[in-house]
């Protein structure tokens, strides 16, 4: 059970019973200090950094980035709302930035509600056994073109470059060796 602790300008510390947590609530108000807005705040930009990218390297990565680029414009006077709303917005630049880098296109939208803690370990579900089945039976050349580019999170550019092929040559190979993947995948390769 949760308990709101009301104060001034501060945050305050409150124990949940049932998970011997720390919790930490803010008034309507402003935050005390810097610290304040990333401790009350990490766990959300996290999660939700956790749920976009998949992994838990990535995910810390740009939560240090979200707070890192919000530190210089956000005003430690601004209300608990409106700290919140900035770095949500603040949280949508840097995955726009991300994906863009990573796979050469923005994706801004951040929807649904996010979570209080990130999630647990995944169960397994079969598919990275899959993946790694698969990846095994494609020929040298295509298993790599799909490593540099999947895995790596290579440009097409840099993974021409790291075959020593040219970039429509590097193009031919991911659309060959996705095609071969997926027929992999669909005659259940284990």
């Amino acid at each position: 059970m949760v308990r709101r602790v009301e104060s001034e300008h501060r945050t305050q510390p409150v124990t949940s019973s049932s998970s011997g947590r720390e919790l930490r609530l803010v008034s309507g108000d402003s935050y005390a200090s810097w610290e304040a807005v990333y401790r009350d705040n990490v766990t959300w930009v996290y999660a939700l950094m956790f749920g976009k990218v998949g992994n838990r390297a990535d995910a810390e990565d740009l939560t240090a980035e979200v707070f890192t680029a919000a530190l210089k414009p956000l005003r430690i006077t601004a209300s608990a709302p409106e700290v919140r709303a900035y770095l949500r917005a603040t949280a949508r630049t840097v995955l726009a930035a991300h994906w863009k880098a990573r796979m050469g296109r923005e994706i801004t939208a951040i929807e649904g509600d996010i979570p209080d803690e990130p999630p647990e370990e995944f169960h397994d579900s079969g598919a990275e056994a899959r993946a790694k089945a698969v990846l095994a039976e494609l020929p040298d050349r295509y298993r790599r073109i799909l490593e540099l580019r999947f895995l790596q999170g290579l440009s097409v550019r840099e993974s021409a470059q790291s075959l020593g092929v040219t970039v429509a040559n590097a193009k031919v190979l991911q659309h060959r060796a996705l095609q071969m993947a997926s027929q992999l995948n669909e005659r259940g390769v284990r």
